[in-house]
């Protein structure tokens, strides 16, 4: 779906190989040579730009709910797959099944169970820890009010916004 019809000289200006529309592992996918030499009206341009981009981000937000919708798809998928090999597991007891589509079989696995309660008593030598994260928000707040955090600098950026 297309929210907006955007100029052909622009839409033109997208990299084609011979193999692929768009370079998925760069994400260059526009001329911008092609782009800064077209022979048109500035605010013209710059319209069909941004509209391009409005375009992009909403086809971007269409393909991320398709992706949740099969993700959702998935799990059920799996979790039922599940549900059937317990089943299984419960109505065979451990006995063999065989026929010419399927073979059913055990094998031995060993796993390491513990009382979450009782972590506290598990020597150190084995537990993990993570690795710290700088709490980004709370920095820039110390920052502001004047507070220096060694390594860590306030940068001040510009964001486009294309609304």
């Amino acid at each position: 779906m297309k929210l907006f019809e955007i100029d052909q000289k622009i839409a033109s200006c997208v990299k084609l190989d011979e193999n692929r529309m768009v370079d998925t592992e760069t994400g260059e996918i526009i001329d911008s040579e092609a782009l800064a030499a077209l022979e048109m009206e500035r605010d013209q341009k710059i319209e069909n730009i941004a509209c391009w981009y409005k375009n992009l981000l909403s086809d971007a937000e269409q393909l991320k709910k398709q992706k949740e919708i099969f993700a959702e798809r998935e799990k059920a998928a799996k979790n039922k797959a599940e549900s059937l090999k317990s089943f299984l597991t419960e109505y065979l007891q451990g006995k063999k099944f065989e026929t010419t589509k399927v073979k059913l079989s055990y094998r031995k696995s060993e796993a390491v169970e513990f009382d979450k309660e009782r972590l506290k008593d598990v020597p150190i030598d084995f537990l993990k820890y993570k690795e710290p994260e700088l709490d980004k928000t709370a920095v820039k707040k110390a920052i502001k009010s004047g507070q220096e955090v060694a390594g860590c600098t306030l940068v001040e950026r510009l964001s486009l916004q294309i609304k």
